[in-house]
């Protein structure tokens, strides 16, 4: 191991959890498939963060295409600004971390995160709610109050109710990364691995883990807790990851077992 990888380990076992810091939060699964590889591995080659519409996969809707909704939005959001150019130029996605929650901003999204570091603030713009709502009050963080009440108030699902953040230009590991934040469970694993190859610290947040019988079966669907259940007696972000790996189940089921454990697995409840 190198010695930048020592300190980033070190700054790991340093602390139990991940930094309490209101910022910009990225969230993904690290182990889930990408092009014959993990989403990690392939984020570690390229060494920046990419848009939907560059890697064609997303933890929401796939619908990043010329005339798609995600392509519809963004031209409504930032008034055509994106609309003739490359996938790779338009902004990627994340939240603004309004409560400093240490597993992110938008746990919908992914187990993992970047954290951004504060400078990311002033090329972004944020919303409220999701734009898949084609919401009115977007803006750049002069707006970060407003949305911020807005989200508090809302009385949304706590999967919901993010303050989206769009970060503009690109995201590279090496000088826009505050941190990355994993799920305790991929320490040691393959995915730390990866992690270590990256220029930034590597954190880790209290974690995901629960049986499926904890999980309400009207949230997403007593099928959905069946699935739960034949994967394992008790749930991690590494146990559903190899299931999507694995590909023997439809990877929309397999989003909608993370939405369950994220709602009813976090540790520090």
């Amino acid at each position: 191991m190198s010695g930048a990888a020592d300190e980033h380990r070190h700054c790991a076992e340093g602390r139990s959890s991940a930094a309490r810091v209101q910022a910009i939060t990225l969230q993904f699964h690290p182990d889930w498939p990408h092009r014959g590889a993990t989403v990690i591995g392939s984020m570690s080659v390229e060494g920046h963060y990419r848009s939907q519409f560059a890697t064609g996969i997303s933890n929401g809707g796939l619908t990043a295409f010329p005339g798609g909704d995600r392509w519809r939005w963004e031209s409504r959001l930032f008034s055509g600004r994106y609309d003739g150019g490359p996938g790779s130029a338009r902004p990627v996605y994340g939240a603004w971390n309004r409560r400093a929650d240490p597993y992110g901003g938008a746990i919908r999204f992914g187990s993992s995160y970047v954290r951004l570091r504060a400078e990311a603030v002033s090329r972004s713009t944020f919303c409220f709610p999701d734009s898949v709502s084609e919401p009115i009050d977007v803006g750049d963080a002069a707006l970060l109050p407003h949305l911020c009440r807005m989200a508090d108030e809302s009385g949304f699902d706590e999967l919901d109710g993010y303050v989206e953040a769009h970060v503009h230009r690109a995201v590279r590991f090496d000088t826009d990364v505050e941190a990355l934040v994993l799920d305790p469970c991929f320490a040691g694993t393959d995915v730390e691995a990866e992690a270590e190859r990256w220029s930034c610290p590597i954190e880790f947040h209290p974690g995901f883990r629960a049986s499926p019988e904890s999980f309400d079966p009207e949230y997403r669907g007593p099928h959905i807790v069946d699935l739960a259940r034949s994967l394992a007696d008790e749930l991690t972000p590494k146990v559903i990851g190899d299931a999507a790996r694995a590909g023997l189940h439809p990877p929309q089921s397999l989003k909608q077992v993370w939405h369950c454990l994220a709602r009813f697995g976090r540790v520090d409840q």
